[in-house]
């Protein structure tokens, strides 16, 4: 792992995208700390890392699309996948080097909150939370985007897949209002995500019995519950998403100016699962 770590760390930095990714970073947070803090006069920092929000969908997409995807083009990955070396360790070796390239300009950002305390009221506590909270949700969307590299060998299409991603999690508030609250609806949504699942598990063990099985046994499920307690249905899908409302917890840290230690935790398990998913993508490769 130590050695994909440094290899894939040096290529980032012997190429633009580490530094390009770096300096897009730091100009952004230097005109939203400008904008906010220096002109605006608010003395929390947390209202300038809410506006990088939207450029990470931006910049992230660049930092991951060819973490994996390029191995698969040029076919180096053949030699990756027949070394000694675990799957888990070279994955972890990639994200790792992605996140020490993301450190960065994190680590730059931490000196705002010192300028705001040497020039008026600052809240550091609150502000230095919030970056350790912005920093969590930066590493899940890289965990995000390296999984979707490792799904196909053209960066463009993992780019945009990112991007995509990134985007409909950014707006994962106001598309929860577009989902119907009734029963039926609720049913419905249900056995649609239910479906999607199975459509991940068939493509990552190829079981088609097994998950024939489960998508059975879990639609039954559903069905019983609308026809004998819909009532439990209402509003219940909207209810399962929002937990899945990956800025709401940033938001907390921002606006609340409360340290949510479980949205913390979550950001983690979320990290460990899509790394976990890109493992068992690569694996099913390394086998086929």
């Amino acid at each position: 792992m130590k050695a994909i770590y440094k290899r894939e760390l040096k290529a980032y930095f012997d190429s633009m995208t580490g530094w390009l990714f770096v300096a897009f970073l730091v100009l952004f947070t230097g005109i939203y700390f400008l904008t906010y803090n220096l002109n605006g006069g608010y003395p929390y920092f947390s209202y300038a890392l809410s506006g990088l929000t939207t450029i990470m969908m931006v910049a992230v997409p660049v930092l991951t699309m060819r973490s994996m995807a390029e191995e698969r083009r040029l076919k180096t990955d053949q030699l990756l996948l027949t070394s000694p070396l675990t799957v888990t360790g070279m994955v972890l070796g990639k994200y790792l080097s992605m996140v020490t390239v993301f450190a960065v300009p994190v680590l730059i950002s931490c000196l705002c909150p010192l300028i705001i305390y040497f020039n008026g009221t600052a809240y550091l506590a609150a502000d230095y939370a919030s970056i350790l909270a912005y920093f969590l949700m930066g590493c899940l969307f890289i965990a995000m985007g390296m999984l979707i590299s490792a799904m196909t060998e053209s960066q463009v299409i993992a780019a945009v897949g990112t991007f995509g991603a990134l985007l409909i999690l950014l707006l994962w508030p106001a598309l929860l209002e577009l989902i119907p609250v009734t029963a039926s609806g609720s049913a419905a949504g249900f056995a649609l995500l239910w479906s999607l699942l199975l459509l991940v598990y068939y493509k990552m063990t190829s079981h088609g019995k097994s998950t024939a099985a489960f998508e059975a046994g879990g639609l039954a499920v559903i069905a019983a519950i609308y026809l004998l307690a819909p009532s439990t249905l209402e509003h219940a899908l909207t209810d399962v998403l929002s937990y899945f409302s990956v800025t709401e917890i940033f938001n907390t840290f921002v606006y609340n100016h409360l340290f949510d230690l479980g949205g913390l935790l979550g950001y983690l398990s979320a990290i460990v699962f899509f790394i976990f998913l890109t493992v068992q993508t690569v694996e099913k490769r390394r086998w086929s």
